[in-house]
């Protein structure tokens, strides 16, 4: 975690036995996104989704149970969200800003969410850092989360 002018920055890296096009593919398929981004325990459901450059998606991820240690940021079950594709280099790099539906305030703002994809010996580096992070989310809760969808990302690509 670094601090930043515009506010927290939180990240995870994985290395992922996949090609960085494998996994920049999986990033840009609704079917594929629905099924790795939330973080275990969470289950996601994509409203629209329009991958290119300028384009944007509205989803959710929703607590499978009803106990869960930390609450939603629209309800107390789960997290809406807004979307845009910021950049998208193909096999290398995507940009995202990510924009919560919530009445507290301590959720708003954009974050700005980076993907990096780095070819490594055995796969591929993925990296993904969250810049301007709503001091709502925990940090170590946030990083939990990132961790949580690379290891999703990681079973569905390998």
């Amino acid at each position: 975690m670094k601090a930043s002018g515009r506010g927290r920055t939180d990240s995870a890296s994985r290395t992922i036995r996949a090609t960085p096009q494998a996994i920049y593919d999986a990033f840009l398929d609704p079917e594929a996104a629905a099924s790795w981004r939330p973080p275990v325990g969470m289950v996601c459901e994509i409203y629209a989704f329009d991958p290119r450059e300028g384009g944007g998606y509205r989803m959710s991820f929703a607590y499978s149970g009803l106990d869960h240690a930390v609450p939603g940021k629209t309800s107390v079950h789960a997290d809406v969200f807004s979307g845009r594709f910021v950049e998208l280099v193909p096999g290398r790099r995507i940009v995202e800003e990510v924009v919560f539906d919530s009445a507290d305030p301590s959720f708003a703002g954009t974050m700005t969410v980076t993907t990096n994809l780095v070819p490594v010996a055995g796969g591929t580096e993925v990296t993904i850092s969250c810049e301007n992070v709503p001091s709502g989310i925990g940090a170590s809760d946030h990083r939990a989360g990132i961790r949580s969808s690379l290891q999703n990302l990681a079973a569905f690509v390998e």
